[in-house]
């Protein structure tokens, strides 16, 4: 097991996700592949790239998740893993599973927010959706709830 990709979106589970991935990689001297998906900009009806309030928050965003992202592998590459950081945007299940296919990952290391089947019904889940169509194993993390 050498390619481990790591979605990560900054959730509560992050921690969890992050911590399990990488005693994956130490037990099998693996590579960790942190991947963080930002959601596309939404359409809007008669503007071809949206309001620029929205372009500016998305912009706002997309940077402050790119340097959490950075923190992260700063803080993992300091234990003396291989870790690759990796910042897109578009559909969260597509570029997870394209990317997996890029990276030539062995594993998949991600969270579970625990939401519910209404929720997940009505919204889905990307894990179910990338559990659906990975061509490696899977590992889920559950959320830990401190209620």
């Amino acid at each position: 097991m050498k390619n481990i990709l790591v979605p990560v979106d900054f959730s509560d589970v992050t921690i969890q996700v992050v911590e399990t991935a990488r005693q994956f990689a130490a037990a099998f001297a693996g590579r960790l592949v942190l991947l963080n998906v930002a959601e596309p900009e939404p359409d809007f009806v008669g503007f071809e790239a949206g309001p620029p309030t929205v372009r500016v928050a998305t912009a706002r965003d997309f940077k402050l998740e790119r340097q959490r992202l950075d923190e992260l592998k700063a803080q993992l590459t300091m234990g003396g893993g291989d870790v690759t950081a990796l910042h897109i945007q578009g559909p969260i299940v597509e570029k997870i599973l394209h990317e997996a296919g890029e990276q030539q990952a062995d594993l998949i290391v991600m969270g579970s927010h625990g939401h519910g089947a209404f929720y997940d019904l009505l919204v889905g889940s990307v894990t179910n959706g990338v559990i659906k169509e990975a061509r490696c194993p899977v590992v889920v993390v559950p959320s830990v709830n401190k209620d």
